[in-house]
This record gives structure tokens, sequence and C-alpha cells, in this order.
């Protein structure tokens, strides 16, 4: 007797992002923060220790969610997304633009930066473990712009994270769907 063939489960997308993904947002999301909070009030402190401290952290932290967005990316690549939430398509292409381009500005912005201290003449030493290699030779010039475009790039990032914000408060407050709620839940991996 034959045994009757089963038909396979469709695979269904997960309702929520996997406890690493929901870990590795939340952990950029506060590094960003922090490093935002150092570089836009650091610069103008008088030179001293601390000024330099606060360098070197502010440095730790770019250098820290390079890395990690580029292991997030990794880790997308490997796991299925949550559907999207049902939207108008004019959204949900708005949407997706602005996760790739925060995905952009967290990889240029510490780069830009990690080029700036080295057109400084000023090595990045990660965590004082480990020095890093210079990008560029020490330009005095080019450490003159590359200071504005890093400064450009955090304050656009800034911007792209408020406005990632806001859609989620409104997706969430007015529009009452998950979008939000699912990068708060736990689920299994």
């Amino acid at each position: 007797m034959l045994a009757m063939q089963q038909p396979r489960p469709a695979y269904t997308r997960p309702a929520a992002y996997t406890r690493t993904a929901v870990t590795l947002h939340w952990f950029i999301a506060l590094l960003i923060t922090a490093g935002f909070t150092l570089g836009a009030t650091m610069t103008d402190l008088h030179m001293s220790p601390r000024k330099l401290r606060l360098y070197s952290y502010h440095k730790w932290i770019g250098i820290t969610v390079l890395a990690l967005v580029l292991l997030r990316l990794l880790w997308r690549a490997a796991h299925k997304l949550p559907l999207d939430e049902p939207m108008p398509p004019w959204q949900r292409i708005a949407a997706h633009a602005t996760h790739w381009l925060l995905y952009l500005l967290m990889i240029v912005t510490p780069i830009v930066g990690w080029m700036y201290s080295s057109a400084s003449g000023y090595p990045v030493v990660y965590l004082k473990l480990w020095q890093l290699p210079d990008l560029v030779s020490k330009n005095k010039q080019l450490a003159d712009q590359l200071v504005d475009v890093h400064a450009t790039l955090a304050w656009t990032l800034f911007g792209v994270v408020m406005l990632h914000a806001a859609a989620a408060f409104k997706h969430h407050f007015f529009d009452r769907d998950a979008t939000l709620r699912r990068m708060l839940a736990w689920r299994r991996s």
C-alpha cells in the first residue's frame, strides 16, 4: 500500500524579526545615539585630556557601529524578513528606500570619520587595543574637507533616523499595525 504523500507546507515568512536582528537593531540605535551626542558636543570643548578621551570614545562607537551594521546585513541576507504590513505602494517604496539609506549612512559615516582621523594624523586605536590602518595619508587640506563631509553625513543620518522613528510611531499609533511591535518581539530564532 502506497503511503499518501502529504503536501509540503508553504513556507511562511516570520511575523517578527529574529532575536539577533532585534538585538542588533536596538544596540546599533543606542550606539548611534551615543556617538551622535558625543560628536555634537565634543567639538566645542577646549583641548584637554577629557576632549581627547571623548574623541576616542566617538571613534570606538563609530567602528563598532560599522562592524555591527555589516554583521546585521549578513544576518539579514541569511534570514527571511517579516512581510510588510499592508500599506500603499508609495509607503512601501519609501520604507525600503529609507532602510537602505540608513544602511548606507551607517557604513559611510564611520568610514569617512575614520578617513578624517587618518588625514588629520590621528590613528584610530580601537578600544586602546588595536591600531587600525590609516585609510588615507596625513593631509590637512583633505582633513578639512572630510570633517565637513563627516558632519553632514552624521546630521543626515540623524535626520533619517528621526524619520524612521516617526514612521514607526505613525504605524503604531495611527495605523495600529504591527510594524513597530515586530521589532519589539523576541521570537525564537
